[in-house]
């Protein structure tokens, strides 16, 4: 059965002009934070988008929200382009689609109570009657993320870092949303949180049938949560598999690297793997390498790297890599044979 597309990402592209001064005259350069980004978002999934610090994960989701404005490409939510809509129908096309922010402490105004913080999308876009109805939603909504009711009149800063990221994931429910954009929602919380976090959101994701971009880091809950990942190096996607395919059989190196550094719970296991480990920096996005982003700290690079840039390229069912020369494991069929 083929699944359904809900959101569909075309060769996005979002650049970041940035002004450098001397004594002697302005230098004009481009960031580029993402370069040509594409992916399919399928309804009542969760996508992972991963890589280090700096390579464009949250610019993505950001400016598939239309948060930033794409310098080109196309975000299509439903077959409709978002990129291409006026400010009204965008307007609308936003109750489909919310985000909960990374930092529970940052993104809610200190100087609003819960149910006003809650609320305000209910009052922005008129989805209820009177005030009465909007506190009755309100409540509910702090009853689906597991919060008392009765806190409706409280502030931020008397909650927990917990207590404030379920509240921001109330507010990003009070549409109704299609589409939840989690922009690295655990990293802020403590670890003892965490778990506690993920399992509210896989249980509102069953229970609301939503389906999630998850941006996050930490690679071992990704692949707890997520049911495809795609990997970010330098603003684009190198890697896009299915979850248990991509921990398995890791093809990019890039990728390799950056599994063969999660910490694994057994000593014995853990003394014995081998490490994937990458040498130099990261690059400049304002300067990128040519060819191929990764091939300055790739092991395998090879002169062809420079010259060409990788197209991404199916080399199984569902797992795509942007790779001249990675490996692909022989599989065996039913009968015994390798092909």
């Amino acid at each position: 059965m083929q699944q359904e597309v809900i959101l569909k990402v075309d060769k996005l592209v979002k650049h970041f002009p940035v002004t450098t001064s001397t004594w002697f005259r302005q230098k004009t350069a481009v960031v580029h934070a993402v370069d040509g980004v594409s992916f399919d978002l399928y309804r009542g999934e969760t996508l992972g988008l991963v890589g280090e610090s700096g390579c464009g994960k949250s610019t993505t989701g950001r400016t598939i929200l239309q948060l930033y404005q794409p310098t080109s490409g196309a975000v299509y939510l439903e077959g409709r382009d978002l990129v291409t809509m006026d400010r009204n129908e965008l307007r609308m096309s936003r109750r489909k689609m919310q985000m909960i922010f990374q930092d529970p402490y940052a993104s809610l105004n200190p100087r609003l109570t819960v149910g006003e913080i809650v609320g305000d999308p209910l009052m922005v876009y008129n989805t209820h009657g009177s005030r009465k109805e909007v506190a009755e939603e309100v409540r509910h909504l702090l009853e689906l993320v597991k919060l008392d009711p009765t806190y409706t009149n409280r502030y931020p800063h008397e909650f927990s870092g917990g207590q404030r990221q379920r509240i921001g994931i109330a507010r990003a429910l009070a549409l109704r949303p299609q589409i939840v954009v989690c922009d690295e929602p655990i990293s802020a919380l403590d670890v003892s949180i965490q778990a506690q976090v993920v399992n509210l959101l896989v249980e509102l994701q069953n229970q609301l049938n939503l389906t999630y971009l998850f941006i996050a880091h930490d690679l071992s809950m990704v692949r707890h949560i997520c049911d495809r990942v795609a990997v970010m190096y330098l603003g684009i996607i190198v890697e896009l598999s299915p979850s248990h395919e991509l921990y398995e059989n890791p093809l990019h190196p890039y990728t390799q690297a950056l599994l063969s550094s999660v910490p694994i719970p057994d000593p014995n296991i853990e003394e014995q793997r081998r490490r994937s480990i990458l040498k130099g920096e990261i690059p400049s996005p304002v300067d990128p390498p040519s060819g191929c982003r990764f091939r300055t700290r790739c092991p395998i690079v090879q002169p062809l790297c420079a010259e060409e840039t990788p197209e991404m390229r199916e080399v199984r069912a569902g797992h795509f890599v942007a790779c001249h020369f990675c490996r692909v494991p022989e599989t065996k069929t039913a009968s015994g044979e390798e092909r």
